[in-house]
């Protein structure tokens, strides 16, 4: 493990890729903790430290690594651009335009990839506009948020959070071209990973003070270390289906007569549905903001209350829906049927064409329901845990799946590049196989 980590370093292109990668996430790190202008950085602290905005502000908190709470420049963080990136996923399986443009190879991607920036821009500014009316109206202890409420206001803080979004997106593209990793999967990372140290520290102040039980603390341990392996299992899981090549003879030379299998995975979505599900979860407040009715926001954060039941219930069932609809998005039984009839392979006992895609077809669908209830289990019971006995937030189950699938992606990344130039990987048996985040 560390000589493979030592290998890193030797490698010119893989060293250069990882430190831009750093890079970047530093100047990230270091936009979020630029305030955002025209608000009470004092009052806007105490207003959320006496619970204001409710939980739902707090788990989109969780996502931008703490920009939200200080509203700085990247308060909104990347999740407009994710929940643009949705839109246009669903566009793609109904909409017959976006269906050719998807079939015009690396030219429609483009095109695509070119819509859903314009998305994100849309989104931001609504997003933006509703934050501002939001805390235009807060006040904290006498003292409004915003000394200067007005139009201003409003066009100054749409100014600054849309184009932190844009300046994050592109960060996010840079880091996946020259860096290493996903960059929009890894930015969202950072931010988790960020609180995870003060947490730590906050666990340990509590027990030291006598307001923390021992015995609980290494409950938690213990919990956290069983989700994380679990993660790690399910992430890797696979369902193999046996294919066997027939022997052709082209010439002088024979090909084919070895077999080989079509690894499945468990969860072939990986993060996907969870991030998803995560941005629906969002659109409720958001689309409250915008009602000027007294009370209308916190009746929707009351009912969209993360560890509640209405909450948790819905969430789960977009992780389930999610985890389906990508799959059905990303991998295509019908082509892989057809180029293995071209190839000459088949699956014992299951006649080539047609039947071959509804036998893969029916055991993927089967293997990815266990997968994704799994996961939806993983998301939505810490947080009903969090709420009941008072666990700190940030060590919730959708942060750690987040963590653990990103992490997985990044070293396979890593460990493909020191395999391609023969050094050994982080693995003596075995490879790792992880899951991006956002395609």
């Amino acid at each position: 493990m560390f000589s493979a980590v030592g290998s890193i370093f030797k490698i010119k292109e893989l060293r250069d890729r990882l430190l831009f990668t750093v890079a970047l996430l530093v100047v990230y790190r270091i936009g979020g903790h630029i305030p955002a202008p025209g608000i009470d950085s004092q009052a806007l602290s105490q207003f959320f430290a006496t619970g204001g905005g409710g939980g739902l502000f707090g788990l989109y908190d969780l996502f931008v690594g703490g920009a939200f709470v200080k509203m700085s420049i990247f308060a909104l963080g990347i999740m407009p651009y994710i929940s643009s990136s949705i839109i246009m996923q669903l566009l793609t399986a109904v909409v017959p335009y976006f269906q050719r443009l998807q079939k015009e190879g690396e030219e429609g991607r483009k095109k695509i990839v070119q819509y859903s920036r314009y998305g994100t821009v849309l989104l931001a500014a609504a997003q933006s506009f509703g934050t501002a009316q939001y805390l235009a109206a807060q006040t904290a202890g006498g003292l409004p948020i915003v000394p200067s409420s007005g139009l201003g206001f409003t066009l100054m803080i749409m100014l600054t959070f849309t184009a932190g979004t844009i300046f994050i997106m592109w960060l996010g593209e840079q880091i996946t071209d020259k860096g290493i990793g996903n960059g929009i999967s890894l930015i969202i990372f950072i931010g988790i990973v960020a609180r995870f140290f003060p947490g730590t520290i906050q666990e340990l102040e509590e027990l030291f003070a006598g307001r923390r039980n021992l015995f609980s603390e290494l409950l938690l341990v213990l919990i956290m270390v069983g989700m994380i392996a679990a993660v790690v299992a399910v992430t890797r899981a696979q369902r193999r289906i046996p294919v066997q090549y027939a022997k052709r003879v082209v010439g002088r030379k024979i090909y084919g007569g070895q077999s080989t299998h079509i690894p499945l995975s468990v969860n072939t979505a990986g993060i996907i549905p969870i991030i998803f599900a995560q941005s629906i979860m969002f659109a409720p407040t958001t689309l409250a903001s915008f009602v000027p009715i007294e009370g209308v926001v916190d009746a929707v954060n009351a009912i969209f209350n993360p560890g509640g039941f209405t909450y948790s219930l819905i969430y789960g069932l977009l992780i389930v829906f999610f985890a389906y609809f990508y799959t059905a998005i990303v991998f295509n039984p019908v082509d892989l049927a057809d180029n293995m009839r071209k190839g000459g392979g088949f699956i014992p006992g299951i006649r080539p064409g047609k039947k071959t895609s509804e036998y893969i077809d029916r055991v993927l669908t089967r293997i990815t329901l266990p997968g994704a209830i799994f996961f939806a289990l993983i998301a939505i019971i810490p947080e009903i845990l969090i709420r009941r006995f008072g666990i700190t937030f940030y060590f919730g189950g959708t942060s750690v799946l987040i963590v653990v699938g990103v992490a997985l992606d990044t070293l396979q990344q890593i460990e493909s590049h020191l395999l391609m130039r023969h050094y050994e990987g982080f693995m003596k048996k075995g490879r790792i196989r992880g899951r991006s985040l956002v395609g």
